[in-house]
Order: C-alpha cells, then sequence, then structure tokens
C-alpha cells in the first residue's frame, strides 16, 4: 500500500512538472526578443526544474531500493549485485559479491536520495572515500560540490578556519577574507574522513552545523546559512571514544543517522583477483609499460595474504611490482617485511645453498650461532647488559654494538623475567 502510496504521490509530481515544462516552452515559443535579466531569469528556471527532476528520479530509485530489501534474503550475492546494477545504482571502483559488501553497498543506496548524514566505519583502506563518493553520485548533489577534509591532517589551531573559514584579520596570518569547506560544499556533500582525530573544540563547531546549518566565519559576527550533506568517516570505534571521553555523544548520534560498515579485504576474497587485475591495469598505464604477470607461487601467496592494510597495501603491492619488475613479479619484487615470512620450498633452499660461496655459508652459521648465544645469555642475566658483559669478559660498548647487529633488546628480556 505504501508503495502505490508513493507512487501517486510521484504522478502529481510529473504532472507538476511537465506544467512548469508547458511554461517554459511558451515563454520561448511567444517572445520575439529576450533581454538579459529575462535570459537570466528563463536560466534560473531550467535549473530549478532540473534539479526537481534529479530529486523526483532518486525518489523513484529509493522507492524500488526499499520495495526490494524484502527480497533480497532469497536471491544469490551475484543476484543482489546485479540487482543494484538494473536499478541503475552506481558503484564503480567496487567489485566484490561479499555478503556484508552488498549489505553496505544497499544500505548506502537508501540513503543516497536523502540528506541524512552518514557514518562509513572500517579498518585502515578498505574504500571509505570511495564509498563515500558512490553516496555523492547516486543522490540528489551528485551535479554540485564534492569536496573532501581528512580532519587528521588539520593542525588542531586551524581546524575552525579550515572547515568554516575566516575574517580577513582574524588571526596572524589571516590577510584576506575566506570561506572555508563547508561553504565550498554548499547545496554538495561535505566528506570528513578521519572523523575521531577531530578535537573536542572541532566537535562542538560541528554539532552546531548539524543542529542549525548554520556556521561563523573566524573572527566575524555573521551567520551564514549552509545546505551541505555531511558523509563521515573513521577507522575507530567512536562509541568506544564517547565513554572515554575523547568523543562527544550527542555528535556520535548525530552523525550516524546511517552507519555503513565496510569489511577488511580478508572478509573479501573474492575481489583480490579482480583488485589484481584492476590495479596491474591502473599501474601498466601509469608507468607507461604492460600490465605484469605474476609468477604462480605469488599469486597463490596474494590470494591467501591477509592484508592488514586492505586494499590500500594490495594497491601498493601492485604498483611496487609493476614498477620493480620485467614482464614476471615474484616474491623477490615483494616489500622486505613480507618475504621474511614467506614459505620456502625444498627447492628454493638448495637453490640459495648453491649459490652461496662456503665462506658465506661458514659466517651465516656463526652469526646464528653468535646470536643464540647472546639471546641465551640475556635470558639468564634478566635482561641485564651489564652483568652479561662481566660474564662472558666482553667489553660492554662492544656488547652493546653485537646486541644491535642481531636486533636484540635487552629491555625484551627484562619484561620476561
Amino acid at each position: 500500500m505504501k508503495i502505490i502510496e508513493s507512487k501517486a504521490e510521484s504522478a502529481v509530481s510529473y504532472g507538476g512538472l511537465i506544467e512548469k515544462i508547458e511554461i517554459l516552452r511558451s515563454t520561448l515559443r511567444w517572445a520575439s526578443k529576450l533581454d538579459r535579466p529575462q535570459i537570466q531569469k528563463l536560466l534560473s528556471q531550467c535549473n530549478a526544474l532540473r534539479d526537481e527532476v534529479m530529486k523526483l528520479s532518486h525518489k523513484e530509485r529509493f522507492v524500488k531500493a526499499s520495495s526490494a530489501a524484502k527480497s533480497n534474503r532469497k536471491q544469490t550475492t551475484a543476484q543482489r549485485r546485479k540487482a543494484l546494477l538494473d536499478r541503475s545504482f552506481v558503484f564503480e571502483g567496487v567489485f566484490g559479491e561479499s555478503q556484508k559488501l552488498l549489505d553496505a553497498l544497499e544500505i548506502a543506496e537508501k540513503a543516497a536520495p536523502t540528506d541524512l548524514p552518514v557514518l562509513i566505519d572500517g579498518e585502515s583502506g578498505t574504500g571509505k572515500e570511495l564509498m563515500a563518493k558512490v553516496i555523492h553520485a547516486n543522490g540528489g548533489r551528485a551535479e554540485k560540490a564534492y569536496i573532501s577534509v581528512n580532519c587528521g591532517a588539520i593542525p588542531e589551531n586551524l581546524i575552525e578556519s579550515e572547515l568554516f573559514g575566516h575574517k580577513r584579520g582574524a588571526f596572524t596570518g589571516a590577510s584576506s577574507d575566506r570561506s572555508g569547506k563547508f561553504e565550498s560544499a554548499d547545496k554538495g556533500t561535505i566528506f570528513l574522513d578521519e572523523i575521531g582525530e577531530l578535537p573536542l573544540p572541532g566537535q562542538v563547531k560541528l554539532l552546531r552545523v548539524l543542529q542549525s546549518n548554520e556556521i561563523q566565519r573566524v573572527g566575524s559576527d555573521k551567520v551564514v546559512d549552509v545546505d551541505t550533506r555531511i558523509v563521515a568517516a573513521t577507522n575507530k570505534n567512536l562509541l568506544e571514544m564517547c565513554h572515554q571521553g575523547t568523543f562527544r555523544e550527542d555528535l556520535y548520534y548525530r552523525l550516524s543517522v546511517i552507519q555503513v560498515t565496510l569489511p577488511p579485504l580478508r572478509e573479501r576474497k573474492d575481489e583480490i583477483s579482480l583488485l589484481i587485475e584492476f590495479f596491474s591495469d591502473e599501474a601498466a598505464e601509469k608507468l607507461g609499460r604492460r600490465p605484469i604477470k605474476l609468477s604462480r607461487r605469488l599469486r597463490t601467496f596474494l590470494m591467501s595474504y591477509r592484508y592488514p592494510g586492505n586494499i590500500r597495501e594490495l594497491r601498493n603491492m601492485i604498483y611496487r611490482m609493476a614498477c620493480l619488475a620485467g614482464d614476471v613479479a615474484d616474491y623477490e619484487h615483494l616489500p622486505d617485511t613480507l618475504r621474511a615470512d614467506l614459505p620456502v620450498s625444498k627447492e628454493d633452499k638448495e637453490a640459495e645453498m648453491t649459490e652461496m660461496s662456503l665462506s658465506e655459508i661458514k659466517r651465516s652459521a656463526s652469526d646464528e650461532a653468535e646470536k643464540q648465544f647472546l639471546e641465551q645469555g640475556l635470558q639468564t642475566t634478566a635482561g641485564k647488559v651489564s652483568e652479561l658483559a662481566r660474564h662472558i669478559d666482553m667489553n660492554r660498548s662492544h656488547l652493546q654494538t653485537l646486541l644491535k647487529k642481531h636486533g636484540l633488546q635487552s629491555k625484551d628480556y627484562r619484561a620476561r623475567s
């Protein structure tokens, strides 16, 4: 019944739009000559009409998304993804079909046509800004400004000026009037990344914007109305921060009217092969070369790796390999931090041994024995370097040099005692 009512409202709205279009057509048809003010007025009416059409289109999409929500439980993930595309929901750059990712996309689809604040949470590198752009692109403000602000990158004493602007002379260095990010995003969307890094004074100012849609430039008494859609993102637990007193609880509930949670890449395994291909092509285009190929063992490793840095880490790895490798990338093109933990086959070990000279093998064995000796000594003396130096009759500074060589820290052994 509700859907029928919504369609009836849409029909009336469409009738109103047709009437306005006919009025504009009549004005143009019978006007022998238009002066500049009349042209400006007609252009303004056309723009307003276009905005109404866009809002009506997004309203229809919202109705479709809501009616489709009930049937989602019966659909496969592939069917749910296809349904999003069939409803003209644009999510370019998001490849997967995991349950949690589709849940996030379907929430974003319903939120996009509204002006409600959205809070996107998830681990670092999961694509929170991409999701913010998806929400903006599918909303009624898609043709307006999209302004991105990294709250963690702004010095605390400049946050208010950066977000709300300032008047000339408001502080040292304010040589002219300057509009802030909220004014730049008027009628559009502002994306507040790393919102958990915003200091408490800035949180108070942001809360006022959410409550009244008004801002004041630093050093000005004038109140400026702003019509800005707010999308925020965080990789922190804001609710826990509220309990700790580092994030305002009232601001948290204002921002999280709609909450979208992005799953980490380790829970979206189906995306990895698609992302490898996408980033390989992207890197090849930027570096002006053919896309790299991956050895079988490297591809196996990339498919099973847990990616603590998520999509950003995978992208950086592919770009690194595209730069350093020839036609085929292998283990040696991975970062050093990863190569240390790679599985080594018997064949790899044999090949490495044949490449090493006898003296290198002796030196390697000697170094390992030396490290084990020092580790045992630190354990025995509970990490007391001076006591160990006396025990093995060695100069203390020389012992410190050996410990540094093997990456051993006395404090680690004190902690164990």
